[in-house]
């Protein structure tokens, strides 16, 4: 299983980027797609995810602001990040668990600033 991420870049506050994660090396539906991020000095942390059921889960901190989904057909994940801000700035991480296995992206960054 390989997950291939793109779409991270610079961009100014208050701007929008589009994050995709391709996954391939998968035959059944992928439980949980999801996106974590690390930013310099700190750990890891989810920033969504969305599961085979429907459900969505968002960290506090990006709620209303992202938003997340899936195309199983494609067995791709999506991450719409608008409003960002600087605080936003980090290295951002695809994410699936498949069969009881978790694998992760390559990490994309994400720069917000002026």
């Amino acid at each position: 299983v390989q997950l291939q991420a793109s779409g991270g870049g610079l961009v100014q506050p208050g701007g929008s980027l589009r994050l995709s994660c391709a996954a391939s090396g998968t035959h059944f539906t992928i439980n949980i797609m999801g996106w974590y991020r690390q930013a310099p000095g700190k750990q890891r942390e989810l920033v969504a995810r969305t599961i085979s059921s429907g459900s969505i889960d968002y960290a506090g901190s990006v709620k209303g602001r992202f938003t997340i989904s899936r195309d199983n057909a494609k067995k791709t994940v999506y991450l719409q990040m608008d409003s960002l801000k600087p605080e936003d700035t980090a290295v951002y991480y695809c994410n699936i668990r498949y069969i009881g296995e978790v694998y992760w992206g390559q990490g994309t960054l994400v720069t917000v600033s002026s």
